[in-house]
């Protein structure tokens, strides 16, 4: 069993394993929301367990999904995609091991200048598909 939460604990997720490897996004949205880029992998919603859903609060970031995350730390735990079965846990929220590889950097045509991209990860301008499979 993963489990996870945000920085103040009020909002914790649990969950088997992760449906889809993980992937690495740089767009400007994830840069902004959390100062650098975010990994996070696929949970079906029918294997995701949340506690503290009262302290979750969701930013419309598009207009095809939603940011989860605590309203009191303001720690982006999840990324909803509106009509899917699955919901993304940001792998920086799990406690211990994630045990999913990453397999994708997504946006890199918007990554920051302040690091580079050498972990030999394919990387992607756009999503390419692997934000939607």
């Amino acid at each position: 069993m993963k489990t996870g939460s945000c920085v103040c604990g009020k909002v914790a997720l649990s969950f088997d394993r992760f449906e889809r490897p993980l992937r690495s996004c740089h767009c400007i949205q994830c840069r902004k929301q959390t100062g650098t880029y975010v990994t996070a992998g696929h949970v079906l919603d029918s294997e995701l367990t949340l506690t503290g859903e009262e302290h979750l609060t969701w930013y419309r970031a598009s207009n095809f999904a939603s940011r989860g995350f605590c309203q009191h730390c303001g720690s982006l735990l999840i990324w909803k995609k509106d009509d899917s079965d699955f919901t993304s846990v940001m792998a920086g929220c799990i406690d211990g091991r994630t045990d999913a590889p990453l397999v994708a950097h997504i946006f890199v045509d918007e990554k920051g200048d302040y690091y580079e991209l050498n972990d030999g990860v394919p990387a992607h301008s756009g999503t390419f598909g692997v934000v939607s499979d």
